[in-house]
C-alpha cells in the first residue's frame, strides 16, 4: 500500500459537496482537515468565514532565513461536485479503492487529490528543515458552485507572492505534462424573448402573427460562428499566442481524435485542424439551453415566449465588459421589430494570460523536467478560471498544472487518479519549491 493512502483517503471520504446545503458542515470539515495538516507540519493557519464561505489559509515559513525567501502561493479548492449518479460508480464515491493502478474517488482528480500533492510536499521539506521558500495556501470550498470568496480574499490581502501554484488541471496523455498559461473567461447571458400574451392556435395564425420560438432563432443566428470565427465585435481584444506555445500545441493529440474520444461531431470541415485554436485562442458562442413552447407534447400553438441561455467563452486579451456590451448590441439588432427581448448577463469572468517567458514559469518546466524527466508543453485552457486573471492582476504569475488525465471522469462517475502520479506530483511539487527559491536568487 502507498504510504500516503491512509491519509489522504481519510479527506477524500468526508462529503465536502459544495453543491448541498445538507453538505455544508462537511465542507468546512474539509478545509479544517487542510488547516490541521498545515499546524502539523509546524505553519499557522485557520479556517477562516469569508462572508460564509469558509477558506483555508495558512503558511510554512522557509526553514533558513525566511524574511528573505520568496513566498510561492498554493491555491486549490477542498470542495467537490455531487457524485450522483451513485448507480454508475464501480465502488462507493467516499470510499476510497485502488483498482488497477488506479485510485477512485470523488474529489481525488479535482481537487483534493491534487492539492494534497502540495500540501505533502511542503509539509515533508518543513519536517525535513529543507523548506526553501514560504509557501502560503489560499484554499477555498466553493470552487464547483462558481463562488468568488477566494478573489474577495486575495484583493483585500497585501501579502503578496513572487509566484502561485495551482495543481488543478491535468496531463495532455500519460506522462506528457503541460504548464497552461492562458484561460478563456466566460459572459454568460439568460435571453427572453416575448412576442405577444398568450399562445395562439396555429391554425388560426400561423404564418400571420410572430412567432416566439421563430423570433429567437433569427435573433441568435447571426451571432453564430461561421467557420469557426464569430462576428468581428465579438473578437475584440484577441491575445494571438506565442511561437512557443504554438510549438507546445503541435505535441498535442490531433483535434480529430480529441472529437471523436468525446463522441462529439466537428463544427465544420476545419474544425478538426484548427482544435487547439478555437478552443485555446479564439471566443467561442454556445446556445447553452433554450425553452419554448412543447418539444414533446403534440402541441399545435405558436409561443409567446422563448428563452435561452447562452456563454460566450473569452478568449485571453479580450475584455468581459466590452463583448458584454457588443452581445447585447447585436442580438437587440438581430430581433424581429416589436418582439420584447430582455437580455441579462448572469456571470462574467476575465480571460486570464501568463506570459511564457516569466521567470516562475520558467523555473517551473525546469522542476518538472527535473522531477519526471520531461519538459511540460505550454498550452492554454478552454475553461475559466477566474483566480488566474484575479493573480495577475496582483503581479503574481501562475504556474497551473496537474496531474488527472483526459479519461479521469472529472465531474463524472468513477473519477479516477493513477496512484503512482500521487508520488511523482508529490516529487514534482518538492522539485518547483526548490527552484521557484532562485526567484530572489
Amino acid at each position: 500500500m502507498h504510504g500516503w493512502f491512509d491519509e489522504l483517503a481519510g479527506w477524500l471520504r468526508i462529503q465536502s459537496i459544495s453543491a448541498s446545503p445538507a453538505h455544508a458542515d462537511r465542507v468546512r470539515d474539509a478545509g479544517a482537515w487542510v488547516c490541521d495538516l498545515i499546524r502539523a507540519a509546524g505553519g499557522r493557519s485557520e479556517l477562516v468565514d469569508w462572508h460564509g464561505q469558509p477558506l483555508a489559509i495558512g503558511e510554512l515559513r522557509a526553514s533558513r532565513d525566511a524574511d528573505a525567501a520568496p513566498t510561492v502561493l498554493c491555491y486549490g479548492h477542498f470542495d467537490v461536485q455531487p457524485p450522483d449518479p451513485l448507480e454508475l460508480w464501480t465502488s462507493d464515491p467516499f470510499e476510497p479503492e485502488i483498482r488497477d493502478g488506479l485510485l477512485y474517488a470523488r474529489g481525488v482528480a479535482d481537487d483534493k487529490g491534487q492539492l494534497y500533492m502540495l500540501l505533502a510536499a511542503a509539509r515533508d521539506l518543513a519536517r525535513e528543515g529543507r523548506l526553501p521558500v514560504n509557501v502560503r495556501f489560499a484554499c477555498d470550498g466553493e470552487e464547483e458552485t462558481g463562488g468568488h470568496s477566494i478573489l474577495d480574499f486575495l484583493a483585500a490581502d497585501d501579502r503578496g507572492a513572487e509566484a502561485a501554484v495551482i495543481f488543478d488541471s491535468g496531463m495532455i496523455a500519460v506522462d506528457r505534462p503541460a504548464f497552461n498559461i492562458a484561460t478563456r473567461g466566460i459572459a454568460y447571458f439568460h435571453l427572453t424573448l416575448d412576442t405577444g400574451d398568450r399562445d395562439l392556435h396555429s391554425g388560426l395564425f400561423g404564418g400571420a402573427a410572430m412567432n416566439a420560438a421563430h423570433a429567437l432563432i433569427a435573433t441568435l443566428s447571426p451571432l453564430l460562428a461561421r467557420d469557426g470565427r464569430l462576428a468581428e465585435p465579438l473578437r475584440e481584444g484577441i491575445f494571438p499566442p506565442a511561437p512557443e506555445e504554438l510549438e507546445g500545441w503541435r505535441s498535442l493529440p490531433e483535434g480529430a481524435r480529441e472529437l471523436e474520444a468525446q463522441g462529439a461531431l466537428p463544427a465544420d470541415p476545419q474544425a478538426a485542424d484548427e482544435f487547439y485554436l478555437r478552443t485555446f485562442a479564439e471566443p467561442a458562442l454556445d446556445v447553452n439551453g433554450i425553452e419554448t413552447g412543447s418539444p414533446h407534447l403534440q402541441k399545435t400553438v405558436l409561443p409567446c415566449r422563448a428563452e435561452a441561455n447562452v456563454s460566450v467563452r473569452l478568449a485571453p486579451g479580450q475584455d468581459p465588459d466590452a463583448i458584454a456590451r457588443a452581445f447585447e448590441r447585436l442580438v437587440g439588432d438581430a430581433a424581429p421589430a416589436g418582439a420584447r427581448l430582455d437580455v441579462r448577463l448572469l456571470a462574467s469572468a476575465p480571460p486570464g494570460i501568463v506570459a511564457p517567458d516569466a521567470r516562475a514559469i520558467q523555473l517551473g518546466l525546469r522542476a518538472f523536467e527535473r522531477a519526471l524527466g520531461v519538459r511540460p508543453a505550454l498550452i492554454r485552457s478552454g475553461g475559466t478560471l477566474p483566480i488566474v486573471p484575479a493573480l495577475a492582476a496582483l503581479g503574481i504569475p501562475s504556474i497551473i498544472t496537474g496531474f488527472s488525465l483526459p479519461d479521469s471522469n472529472i465531474h463524472a462517475p468513477d473519477e479516477s487518479l493513477r496512484a503512482d502520479y500521487v508520488d511523482r506530483g508529490i516529487e514534482a511539487a518538492r522539485a518547483l519549491f526548490d527552484e521557484l527559491a532562485a526567484l530572489r536568487g
